[in-house]
């Protein structure tokens, strides 16, 4: 593994060196740096040349990286396997050299950045890595290269002979804390410990209350079982130094062994790669755990396995005596079958205590959470809006566009409601020609899409998935702030509005609208908002809109094009049989309702329309053999030139008006033409497919 060692005034020896043993070549180029410069990543582009005459014309293309998102493979692919194989290099070999002195793990705690870590984007915040009992400071190895793209990432190496106590290490990281935030005080500072680490990043917090900390703390040590660890204190008191390496040669687990080999070889089989759940993950990480027992045995001696117990006492009687004075924004990640450090009655404790805590529950993921397969770190940042660069989060600057893989997953999740319905697309070009697809999109912004918002917004995920993947064009949706509440006081799972999240929504209001057009952005926003998703019986592609115009007049001011679009088809995929009239007749429903419409809070208080009757219910629904969905985005209307004739009220609730007409056009286009669609109904489009190959794109009525 490569690192860089960061000198700078913690007090840490610069080292600059390259290994060789007898047994295999080493990787620890190592160089002292003062601070890791950031940079700017750039956009792959590819160049179209056409012979003109003599000339040749160059045309730059942007390259859409969505465009075969389905093909993407995970963003991580480390493992435990590769933890303990770098951990080797940390602490070295029984069978390298014994004259080497540098083969022992000590020295004093040092902070390092692996060299994946260093991609990130310019202005990216510093993180701080503070390790779990194993102190090696790689438990982060799987997230490495997706951290460093938006992070400044260091790790805390803990050497296994190095016996700081507790308070000493809260004073190492406050000094990096400080420093850091006197070279760069308008750069946030985000702290991620791991059980121990946890709850040593609460003391730094709790000390520096003035500093712009924000703690991420993954299965915090709350409290110590004493039930288990007594008896295991007990043991390592009575058992010889040298069980550890007595293990090693009773069972045969030495490097180069028959029996080490034979688990090398199974945990490579494609049998043991291709098990699903946890049955496949628990076995791999058996066969990486039994063929590296010589790197546990010189991370976990057992004279430091007793330190490390002692440790996490006294770290664990801090925190929990300081936690009242963090101020710090912080999000707990809670494993559901971590029983020895954690304490769920101490964590909602801490959740009530701190002033700003999210708490994340993983209730499939055990003890080792980083390296569990499932839990990715950057998505998990931006599915509960974590991430900043500056004082508060900004839904635009702070953005963080999804990967590939992450698109995959989305197109996943939709995958069957996609399958089902086979969506058809049609768009509008500048010269007025209805084409299938979406070519008619303008590709530079900014640009406002308005449209009808289906039944529980059931259009949402195949639009913007379909937009992205096919144009590289990101909507940017205005959503309703209760879409982004992290409380577990909801009446939903947050975790289900994780997409909304990682496609770019943005709580709905004039000045985020204004921002994003600003910024030259596409924007998708409903007029409707949750009355048109939330309708009632008999209201489908009924428009709820505000009477007056509420977006002309910003649109006009950046001279924003307005694409108005329509879609059907919620009627051919399920029958709304209980909705939120029928609810307020059953008191248990009732109270639900209003309960839920109390949290999400009325976006249109004081609007005596039928738009101003934003109850939140969930409907009732009877699904039908599946239909198919239908988009048609309008020809776009340009509002250029117009800013100051806008002005006008008149002219504005005009241009308005001519707006929705545009999307219940677009809205009775679809309905009519969807009768003399032959693959409507899912018969035949199965039929057309077995016939044509699954990928086949499924025809539709003549345009």
């Amino acid at each position: 593994m490569e690192v860089k060692l960061l000198s700078s005034v913690f007090g840490l020896s610069p080292i600059s060196s390259e290994r060789v043993t007898t047994t295999r070549l080493r990787t620890h180029r190592v160089r002292a740096i003062n601070s890791v410069a950031p940079k700017t990543h750039v956009g792959v582009q590819r160049i179209l040349k056409y012979e003109n005459g003599a000339a040749t014309i160059t045309k730059v293309v942007e390259k859409n990286p969505y465009s075969k998102a389905e093909t993407a493979s995970p963003d991580l692919n480390k493992s435990l396997s590769d933890f303990l194989e770098e951990a080797r290099d940390f602490v070295g070999d029984d069978d390298d050299d014994d004259d080497d002195d540098d083969d022992d793990d000590d020295g004093p705690p040092r902070w390092f950045s692996p060299l994946e870590c260093s991609s990130q984007a310019q202005g990216s915040p510093l993180l701080l890595f503070i390790p779990g009992i194993d102190g090696t400071g790689l438990g982060l190895i799987r997230h490495h290269k997706k951290l460093g793209e938006v992070f400044d990432v260091w790790c805390l190496h803990i050497p296994v002979r190095d016996r700081t106590p507790a308070k000493d290490l809260v004073k190492l990281i406050e000094r990096t804390v400080r420093s850091e935030n006197y070279r760069f005080p308008n750069r946030p500072i985000y702290l991620v410990g791991e059980s121990i680490g946890a709850c040593l990043a609460l003391d730094v917090a709790a000390r520096n209350p003035s500093i712009d900390l924000l703690l991420i703390l993954a299965n915090p040590a709350t409290h110590v079982n004493y039930f288990l660890s007594e008896p295991l204190v007990g043991m390592l008191n009575v058992l010889p130094d040298g069980v550890p390496t007595l293990l090693e040669e009773i069972f045969g687990f030495k490097q180069g062994d028959p029996l080490t080999a034979m688990f090398d070889a199974l945990k490579n089989e494609l049998a043991v790669h291709q098990m699903s759940g946890v049955g496949g993950g628990i076995l791999r990480d058996l066969f990486a755990v039994s063929a590296h027992l010589p790197t546990l045995s010189r991370i976990f001696p057992k004279d430091t396995l007793l330190w490390k117990v002692e440790l996490l006492k006294s770290a664990v009687a801090s925190a929990n005596t300081h936690i009242y004075a963090v101020r710090a924004e912080t999000l707990i990640l809670l494993s559901g079958r971590d029983q020895w450090l954690l304490n769920e009655d101490d964590i909602n404790r801490y959740s009530r205590t701190l002033p700003k805590c999210i708490v994340r529950k993983l209730k499939d993921n055990g003890n080792f959470l980083f390296f569990e397969e499932g839990v990715d770190l950057v998505s998990i940042i931006k599915c509960t809006c974590f991430y900043r660069r500056g004082k508060s989060h900004d839904y635009l600057s702070d953005y963080i566009m999804p990967t590939r893989y992450e698109l995959k997953k989305q197109l996943d999740d939709h995958k069957l409601l996609i399958d089902a319905t086979s969506p058809v697309y049609l768009s509008t070009l500048a010269n007025g020609k209805l084409v299938r697809g979406l070519e008619g999109l303008p590709s530079q912004g900014p640009v406002l899409y308005v449209g009808y918002h289906m039944l529980l917004g059931l259009e949402l995920g195949p639009m913007i998935t379909q937009v992205l993947k096919e144009r590289n064009i990101h909507l940017r949706g205005m959503a309703h702030p209760m879409l982004f509440i992290n409380s577990e006081a909801t009446f939903v799972d947050t975790q289900i509005l994780d997409k909304y999240k990682i496609l770019g929504g943005v709580p709905v209001s004039n000045f985020n609208i204004y921002k994003l057009l600003s910024s030259k952005s596409h924007v998708l926003l409903y007029p409707g908002g949750i009355r048109e998703a939330l309708h009632r019986k008999g209201e489908e592609y009924k428009l709820f809109w505000p009477e007056q115009q509420e977006f002309v007049r910003v649109a006009s001011k950046f001279g924003a094009k307005i694409v108005p679009f329509g879609v059907v088809g919620e009627d051919d995929i399920c029958k709304l049989v209980l909705d939120g009239d029928d609810q307020r007749n059953i008191p248990i429903l009732k109270q639900f309702m209003e309960e839920a419409t109390k949290q999400a809070g009325n976006l249109r208080e004081g609007d005596e329309t039928e738009l101003g009757n934003q109850d939140c219910y969930l409907p009732g629904l009877l699904p039908k053999i599946p239909g198919r969905f239908y988009f048609y985005f309008g020809k776009p209307i340009e509002t250029a030139g117009k800013e100051q004739e806008l002005k006008d009220k008149d002219k504005a609730q005009e241009f308005y008006l001519q707006v929705k007409s545009e999307v219940e056009q677009c809205i009775a286009y679809l309905k009519m033409k969807r009768e003399i669609d032959p693959y409507r109904h899912l018969v035949p489009r199965m039929l057309y497919q077995a016939s044509h190959g699954s990928s086949s794109e499924i025809p539709t009525f003549d345009l």
